[in-house]
């Protein structure tokens, strides 16, 4: 018996089944790949948030178990100077002439965890000082007059991969600073490679300064000349703290009248006085100075726990008078600032105060990161560690304190971000981004703004261009082009954005840019005549005989402009050099920086505009098209059989019904210009300055990313200030899109009846 064949109901519920199916399956993909784009997008936030908080997280310090030192007679009243190893694991105190090694980690020397030595024999130990830079080179001075210079070594040894370090300790021969032989009460000490340099203040403030200088001879050998001079008559008041710049070239003197005296030692045989600052009111003691790392800015603390730093200031950007001037000011201590320690990684420094209270700044952001308590007693010397992830400290109760130290990103606030920062060699706050440099003592300047400003400035000049001649192209295709040129036209104007963004930036920087150069004047001139020769032509177009316009076709008389602007513009470039002189009569060049101050960049502004135009036009005119197109053809009948003229018609019934396609696209082409990133790398000199002008670059935030991640160390202060900048851009293309599509909401509702 044979199957009965299906109804025509079977099959019609089979095929509404099928359809069924089909329609929950297709809609599960899109809620499904809706779902995951928005996942997507959720991750890419998460992980630049991710990246960016560390930069906002507060340093933090961890005290380690404070160390007993061994008995020294006399150790109470004796200076004090203590010193740690780049790894944190090995100490060293000097108290008077004992020198003594801790050991932090209870690994670097066997037990006992410390071994203490002699220094010197030749008297009483009354000053000690701490040549600058990463090596630990030590100065005594004595009760004879004498200075010792002391050099400590932290030699490092491995065994698989158990790491050792033995301290060495070298004495030279002493040097007499004071030919009385009084007593040496404060010193200052420095090395360089042309010899050394000490200062030393005696009983009675005697102020004797000693410098050697090595001279190469050409036979291979080197002679040694010293000097030595006496500067007691170029102080005024009590001397109350020295130090050198690390090169050896400036000494800093202050006094218990509030002022600091420089003297110049680039001839150590005829120091030169280089001027006096008035560091703290009358009567507010100088006690502790330090030179910040690169010797252009100085740390100053006073008798009442003042902090500032100090830098050289001009007067005025016109003027060569340099004088120095409190730049940073931080918040006070409660007691005498009893020293200061500089960072040898950053513009860090630690304070230490006569309350037992210690201190971390960072010059560049003004800020105190933390301020440390400890419970042994008054701080009597402190050292930040050489990688500045640590400090070391002696106590009055002879015990040594240890912190480890995190704080990876001391010079980023929100202040120092976006807001200007006085930064050293500048004469005023200023906004700077400037990542890297050649030397190891650079002061980092992170500045977001010129990056915001130029993502701003590049986008105007982009927009400027794209607008008009996307929209009114877009118009005269909607409404007066012919169908048949408008079904060719639109598709070669869409098909220019699958041109490479690399492509155009790569013409526009070596090929448009010089173009631009030599042709300034002529392209300035097009700007004049090429509007009026087209007015004037529409006028002779409408003056033909009927007999002559009927043989065109409505839609198709920009056909005829085509030749006339082509004529037009290489008409301008070839009377180039005439322009020139009718519009300027002196080089171009030298016109702009005369007359409007400006000077021009061969990649400009004009240049990146006209490339990065070129780049959204096709975006801004395709939605345009598409939005004036679907205007209801019945509307645009009604209107004109009402009489309405076709511009009445487009101007007051097809702008309002396609202004929500319309603010679309100008949405999608200013996201567009903003995230460019090719077109400006390669178009403009990447230059980050704040200037509207069009003659200079600029540099954006999505090119700062290209031109700097693949140097920023990973992990890094810039690598994460690299993130946040992406971030901005994410949160900027969010804002923008979320309120364009808003108000195209709103305006789609309010014209809704059209």
């Amino acid at each position: 018996m044979s199957n009965a064949s299906p109804t025509a109901a079977d099959r019609l519920l089979d095929r509404h089944r099928l359809r069924t199916f089909t329609d929950r399956f297709t809609r599960a993909i899109i809620i499904g790949g809706g779902v995951a784009i928005i996942l997507a997008i959720l991750g890419m936030c998460a992980f630049l948030v991710k990246e960016v908080l560390p930069l906002f997280q507060s340093p933090d310090a961890v005290q380690t178990q404070p160390i007993a030192l061994s008995p020294v007679s006399g150790a109470t009243s004796s200076p004090v100077m203590v010193g740690l190893d780049e790894h944190q694991e090995l100490a060293y105190v000097v108290r008077g002439e004992s020198l003594e090694f801790i050991s932090i980690s209870n690994k670097s020397l066997p037990q006992p965890n410390s071994q203490q030595q002699a220094l010197t024999a030749a008297g009483s130990v009354t000053a000690v000082a701490r040549a600058l830079g990463k090596d630990h080179r030590l100065a005594l001075g004595t009760d004879s007059g004498q200075v010792i210079p002391v050099s400590i070594e932290f030699v490092q040894e491995f065994s698989g991969e158990t790491r050792s370090i033995t301290p060495s300790v070298t004495t030279g021969e002493p040097v007499v600073v004071d030919p009385a032989r009084r007593p040496i009460r404060r010193l200052a000490y420095q090395t360089t490679e042309s010899g050394t340099r000490i200062a030393a203040v005696s009983e009675d403030q005697h102020f004797w300064l000693v410098g050697s200088r090595r001279v190469s001879r050409p036979d291979g050998t080197a002679d040694t000349s010293v000097a030595q001079t006496e500067l007691t008559a170029h102080i005024s008041g009590q001397i109350t703290a020295l130090t050198f710049d690390s090169r050896g070239d400036t000494l800093f003197v202050g006094t218990d009248e509030g002022t600091v005296r420089q003297f110049d030692l680039r001839d150590p045989a005829q120091p030169v006085p280089a001027g006096t600052s008035l560091a703290f009111e009358k009567g507010e003691a100088v006690t502790a100075l330090a030179p910040l790392i690169g010797d252009r800015a100085i740390a100053v603390g006073s008798a009442t726990g003042q902090v500032a730093v100090w830098m050289p200031v001009r007067e005025s950007a016109d003027s060569n008078v340099i004088r120095m001037k409190a730049v940073h000011r931080f918040s006070p201590h409660a007691g005498a600032v009893t020293g200061i320690t500089i960072s040898q990684r950053d513009k860090g420094f630690i304070t230490a105060d006569a309350a037992g209270e210690i201190r971390l700044h960072h010059s560049t952001s003004e800020q105190t990161l933390l301020q440390l308590h400890p419970q042994q007693g008054p701080i009597r010397n402190v050292y930040f560690a050489p990688k500045a992830d640590g400090i070391v400290g002696v106590t009055d109760t002879d015990r040594v304190i240890h912190y480890q130290i995190q704080n990876p990103h001391p010079e980023i606030t929100w202040r120092t971000l976006f807001f200007p920062v006085w930064y050293e060699g500048y004469s005023e706050p200023d906004l700077v981004w400037q990542s890297s440099s050649g030397s190891d003592d650079f002061e980092p300047k992170l500045s977001l703004t010129p990056l915001i400003f130029g993502t701003l400035k590049g986008t105007v000049f982009a927009l400027l261009l794209a607008v008009p001649f996307a929209l009114l192209a877009a118009i005269y295709t909607a409404m007066f082009m012919h169908p048949s040129l408008r079904a060719k036209l639109k598709p070669t104007i869409e098909i220019m954005a699958a041109l490479p963004t690399v492509v155009l930036g790569f013409l526009a920087g070596l090929w448009f840019a010089p173009v631009l150069e030599r042709n300034f004047p002529a392209i300035a001139a097009m700007a004049i005549v090429l509007p009026l020769t087209i007015v004037v032509s529409a006028l002779l177009f409408l003056v033909l005989p009927n007999s002559v316009r009927r043989r065109i076709r409505p839609g198709a008389e920009a056909l005829l402009m085509v030749p006339v602007i082509i004529g037009v513009i290489w008409g301008c470039i070839e009377a180039n050099s005439w322009w020139e002189s009718i519009l300027f009569d002196t080089p171009y060049k030298a016109w702009l920086e005369a007359h409007l101050g400006l000077r021009y960049d061969q990649r400009n502004a004009l240049v990146v505009g006209a490339a990065m135009g070129f780049a959204i036009i096709p975006i801004i005119y395709s939605i345009s098209e598409e939005a004036l197109s679907n205007v209801p053809k019945n509307l645009i009948a009604g209107s004109l059989a009402l009489g309405a003229t076709r511009w009445q018609t487009l101007a007051h019934l097809v702008l309002i019904s396609a202004s929500p396609g319309i603010f679309s696209a100008l949405m999608i082409g200013l996201g567009r210009a903003v995230g460019e990133t090719m077109i400006v790398l390669m178009a403009t000199g990447n230059t980050p300055i704040m200037d509207w002008s069009a003659f200079n670059g600029f540099r954006t935030l999505s090119a700062n990313i290209a031109v700097e991640i693949p140097e920023a160390p990973h992990g890094g202060t810039l690598y994460r200030t690299l993130f946040l900048a992406g971030l901005l851009l994410f949160l900027v293309t969010f804002v923008i899109n979320t309120g364009a599509e808003l108000i195209r909401q709103r305006l789609r509702a309010k014209y809704s009846q059209f």
